[in-house]
């Protein structure tokens, strides 16, 4: 990975707002309409949310019977898009309903879908992963804003990630299990990926590429799982700064607040001996930190 001088665009250190204990925190979503995060803690089967400035029912949890893994709000005002086990749904937090839409991987019984976000046309990207992060089954997939589920690319093993550039011309996803970030030439019209290539290579210093954001002058923010920390990087791979954390297993991040400076992180306890568990009381908690940079606003499901 290509290093250069970092600056401080972290107005601070991140702080712990929820201190959750996640087994494996991940997916934020920041909700402009609610002003709240949701997230994820995906081996618990729960979906959590973080209502910035309310006075009552500031945290509130939602549990499910399979994995959840990733949310997007819908852009008609009907709760969320969720990526669960084998599929996707849609699921009002309001009354609780749940209701399937496609399950593209449910002759899959030993895979399940991890990270995934809208485009800004409204179609919902995610990928899917192997559950014992050992074998190269899993794959990346469009679910359109007609609820058509179409599979990209695959051989992934853990699939992670999906972000854009500024300009929305390229497309960045990962796989942890290879420590290969790649990208893609991206047709934002028609949602058609082309010319895969690596683009980073993590060192085993730098731990491995999880969740992946975009800020609001082009920087690409990775989670560093394992190391710490969360790395912009520019449009040449090279490193423009640096949040640290108070926990090893940083998974995911996203911009939110009401003018977007806010980043808020997530963070997962699982795998840690009861040693690194007393070494890192925060593991599993949400961190917010404030920003110099502000991020963009989240892209809505369409369908």
């Amino acid at each position: 990975m290509q290093q250069c001088s970092t600056t401080s665009i972290a107005l601070g250190e991140p702080h712990c707002i929820w201190p959750a204990g996640a087994e494996l925190g991940e997916g934020p979503c920041w909700s402009v309409a609610e002003q709240s995060l949701y997230w994820v803690d995906i081996l618990n089967r729960t979906l959590h949310r973080h209502a910035l400035h309310a006075t009552t029912d500031k945290q509130r949890s939602w549990t499910f019977d399979e994995e959840i893994s990733a949310v997007a709000e819908r852009a008609n005002g009907r709760g969320l898009l969720v990526s669960m086990r084998h599929g996707f749904a849609f699921f009002d937090p309001v009354t609780g309903h749940l209701e399937h839409v496609a399950r593209p991987e449910h002759h899959l019984p030993e895979n399940r879908f991890n990270d995934g976000k809208c485009d800004q046309a409204g179609r919902f990207w995610a990928g899917s992963m192997h559950f014992g992060c050992s074998e190269p089954t899993g794959s990346l997939y469009r679910l359109d804003c007609d609820l058509r589920c179409a599979r990209i690319d695959s051989n992934y093993t853990i699939a992670n990630g999906p972000a854009w550039s500024l300009d929305q011309k390229s497309f960045y996803h990962n796989d942890s299990a290879r420590r290969h970030v790649y990208i893609f030439d991206f047709d934002p019209s028609t949602g058609v990926l082309a010319n895969k290539r690596l683009f980073l290579e993590f060192a085993g210093e730098e731990g491995v590429p999880d969740g992946m954001t975009t800020d609001a002058e082009g920087g690409l923010w990775i989670a560093h799982w394992g190391a710490g920390k969360l790395t912009r990087h520019a449009a040449d791979g090279s490193v423009t700064d640096i949040i640290r954390l108070p926990c090893s297993q940083v998974t995911s991040c996203v911009f939110g607040g009401a003018d977007l400076r806010t980043m808020f992180i997530t963070t997962a306890a699982v795998g840690l001996d009861p040693e690194q568990r007393a070494r890192e009381p925060l593991a599993g908690g949400l961190f917010a930190v404030e920003m110099a940079v502000s991020g963009q606003a989240p892209n809505l499901f369409r369908g």
